[in-house]
């Protein structure tokens, strides 16, 4: 017989009586048609105080209308015990703040090691049975807030409050120069950059991105900025600021121009060896780039609607070590000049 997880609950309110359990699904309990039809092959997938039935028969007041999803694993995933932080968890949802240089799921060449490899260890190592499922992605090198649902509902509903708009994601982000205005937006489209495909670039015929910026510290040379993603492009945040002018401090695929200038043997010199000839802006630039192993961003804040609870929650995950240490060289190098 089928294990499930714990069921998700609705009572029908007077108002409501007489409605066909297929409309409170879908209107009231929210479900895709693509996982009522997986809920009706299973023997407690769907149920009205307790017994399974056709999801065309009216509902009363005061019914009990239950969903139940069978439990999984993600069989295609090596357990791994790869310590990770945990912000949140309840029976629906893992909230975790992922480290830089960790790839969030298992790709082709990279097996294990992943954060989606210590995740399902660490299910197993409780007793625990569920199947990874990340809402969103971070790039390797972003640390900070993911989401992870433990059933297909739960990856849904969140899914479906991304593509509304629904879903408020902040990051913080290390950059050169100070944003002007202060607060403002990017509203830019942003496509592959035909002669570098791994890339991306600010062009008129690119699809539609939008950025919300605001200045929470400025060092000079340099500037500590929140950023409101409003869509999902692909390294939305690092086009965005370098296209205004002030890339990521540590970004190594989008630099800053300076280096457009620097023979190719010395774009990569440690700070002791650093070229004759630059202006003190410039060398502020390639210190800072080297005080970082990576472009210096940080999901901040992830902020939704619990998809059963229906309460409005918000995560955040305080800046890492890396950051920090690079927050103190930037104001140093203020003093300094």
């Amino acid at each position: 017989m089928s294990e499930y997880y714990p069921p998700i609950s609705y009572t029908v309110p007077p108002s409501e009586d007489g409605w066909l359990l297929k409309t409170i699904l879908q209107k009231r309990l929210h479900v895709s048609r693509k996982l009522q039809s997986r809920l009706k092959l299973t023997e407690q997938g769907i149920t009205v105080n307790g017994q399974r039935v056709y999801i065309s028969v009216p509902v009363r007041d005061g019914d009990v209308v239950e969903i139940r999803m069978e439990k999984e694993i993600s069989d295609d995933i090596l357990p791994e015990p790869i310590p990770f932080r945990i912000l949140y968890e309840d029976e629906h949802l893992l909230i975790v703040n992922k480290e830089a240089g960790i790839i969030v799921h298992p790709t082709h060449g990279h097996y294990t090691g992943t954060l989606a490899n210590g995740v399902v260890h660490y299910w197993l190592d409780k007793g625990e049975a569920f199947r990874f499922r990340a809402v969103h992605r971070l790039d390797q090198e972003t640390s900070g807030v993911i989401a992870i649902a433990k059933n297909p509902y739960v990856h849904q509903h969140i899914s479906e409050q991304m593509i509304a708009n629904e879903v408020d994601k902040r990051y913080l982000a290390l950059v050169h120069g100070v944003p002007l205005p202060e607060e403002g937006e990017v509203d830019g489209p942003i496509d592959r950059d035909p002669e570098e495909p791994h890339r991306r670039i600010v062009t008129s015929d690119g699809y539609p991105s939008l950025t919300r910026y605001q200045v929470v510290e400025a060092y000079g040379s340099s500037s500590l900025v929140q950023l409101k993603l409003e869509t999902g492009r692909t390294h939305q945040i690092r086009v965005h600021m370098t296209s205004i002018g002030c890339p990521l401090i540590g970004d190594k695929l989008y630099r800053h121009p300076v280096y457009q200038v620097l023979p190719p043997e010395e774009q990569g010199a440690p700070e002791t060896v650093l070229p004759q000839g630059l202006t003190p802006s410039e060398r502020t630039v390639v210190l800072l780039d080297h005080s970082i192993s990576r472009q210096a961003l940080h999901a901040w804040e992830l902020s939704f609607q619990h998809p059963v609870t229906r309460e409005r929650m918000t995560f955040q995950a305080p800046l890492p070590p890396d950051m920090t240490r690079l927050i103190a060289e930037a104001k140093q190098h203020e003093l300094d000049q």
